[in-house]
């Protein structure tokens, strides 16, 4: 990649901000905090009456990723963020902008695995370089050991342009080995996808990645755009910051999984030149420590929210467990890997934000043969408001409704279920 003029980034060009220095960290509480949180991740604005492309784009620019998962027992992660934010949409019009525009949307692993702006690729550039080199590098990497292959797989894209792993994989036998059980060139195609080499030119109705060459697929004046290590960390801190709306070094380096010493360099940098601003949020610490916390400057605060949603296991107010339980006092841990006769909430569980909290959690399945929506078992909080089982059934038949199913079954497990159960009107099932 050509390292050409650095990508001017307008909010965060450090001699163009306020010179105004908060020198005293303001404190401010858990309720102002959450609402502060909500805010900047998109719950405090109107939802469409017929949400479309400039809404996805919306969310996809506050978020600045959608974390993908492959779990479909009730629906694919980076469906539901869009969902609890815009609410019912059409899933096709989604997977337009997602499965197959690799010119405005591609992935990487800018968190997890996760949709990107793929105007946004020079900021992990760096990252990138840095995975190349090290595999390199290492004497014993899988990638030293298979530079035949990985030249292989580069000249197979190069000849058949856009390609499923398992149409490659019919040109030679599959080497397996590892634990995912994944071929030589499936390895080699991820491999060369997080050195930037290949990317990703959509994905099929099954959910299949098609690879591709970066060169092939990302626009010229996105590949020549080299941004130094420092000015993207620094500029992928910026919007961690504003993603989160308040936020601990820790929460602001695991946006974007960005180095711990990096990142507080940049806040630093950001403070200094008036982007951030320092605060204590009441009851955040860390033993006997005071978490310090930061905001963007200016930043406007919202009086209420009163969102009501199903957020995903893998939604940014939620992905970062410690933070969850900060800022909503919410325990939550995902049960998947779970023995089941080890769960305690269940397989699939979703937290369910009322208002400025999260005070319910239900585990769900789309039965889609029978075009139900099964609520294997439906938990409240303590503390939760005497509306929350009334709230929650309108968010599931709107759920259920969005899913194309034709009514909602209650299950046996969980002390919401009987009264859930109830204000859904709803059958029984027995719970797994």
């Amino acid at each position: 990649m050509p390292r050409c003029a650095r990508t001017e980034y307008a909010t965060t060009r450090l001699s163009e901000v306020a010179d105004n220095v908060i020198e005293m960290s303001q404190t401010i509480s858990q309720d102002a905090a959450r609402r502060i949180a909500l805010a900047a991740q998109g719950f405090t604005r109107p939802r469409p009456a017929r949400p479309g492309l400039r809404q996805f784009s919306r969310v996809l620019d506050s978020l600045g990723v959608l974390q993908i998962d492959s779990v479909n027992v009730f629906e694919r992660s980076h469906y539901l963020p869009v969902f609890a934010r815009l609410g019912a949409y059409d899933k096709s019009a989604l997977d337009a902008l997602t499965h197959s525009r690799p010119e405005r949307v591609t992935e990487w692993w800018a968190h997890e695995a996760t949709f990107v702006r793929t105007e946004d690729l020079p900021l992990w550039g760096w990252k990138m370089r840095a995975l190349r080199e090290r595999d390199l590098a290492e004497r014993d990497s899988w990638a030293k050991a298979h530079t035949a292959e990985l030249d292989w797989v580069r000249g197979e894209l190069a000849a058949r342009g856009p390609s499923l792993a398992r149409e490659m994989e019919t040109d030679v036998g599959r080497s397996r080995g590892t634990w995912w059980d994944w071929s030589t060139v499936k390895r080699a195609l991820e491999t060369l996808f997080r050195w930037g080499e290949v990317a990703i030119a959509g994905r099929t109705s099954t959910f299949e990645r098609r690879y591709a060459l970066a060169d092939h697929i990302i626009p010229s004046h996105v590949r020549a755009t080299e941004i130094p290590r420092e000015d993207a960390v620094r500029e992928l801190v910026r919007r961690a910051a504003v993603a989160t709306g308040v936020a601990t070094a820790s929460d602001l380096a695991d946006y974007y999984r960005l180095p711990v010493n990096a990142t507080a360099q940049a806040i630093r940098e950001l403070q200094d030149a008036g982007v951030l601003t320092r605060v204590h949020v009441d009851g955040w610490r860390a033993g006997d420590r005071q978490l310090d916390a930061w905001m963007p400057a200016g930043l406007v605060r919202p009086r209420a929210v009163t969102a009501d949603a199903l957020l995903s296991p893998f939604d940014p107010v939620v992905w970062s467990r410690q933070r969850a339980e900060r800022l909503f006092g919410f325990r939550y841990r995902i049960e998947i890997y779970t023995p089941r006769h080890k769960r305690v909430h269940g397989y699939y569980v979703l937290p369910v934000l009322i208002g400025d909290r999260l005070v319910a959690r239900v585990d769900l399945k789309s039965d889609r043969q029978a075009h139900v929506l099964r609520v294997q078992s439906a938990w409240r909080e303590s503390g939760a408001p005497p509306d929350t089982v009334e709230r929650l059934s309108q968010v599931l038949r709107a759920t259920a409704q969005w899913q194309e199913h034709d009514s909602i079954s209650v299950g046996s497990r969980g002390n919401a279920a009987d009264t859930l159960a109830q204000s859904l009107v709803a059958p029984r099932h027995e719970s797994p």
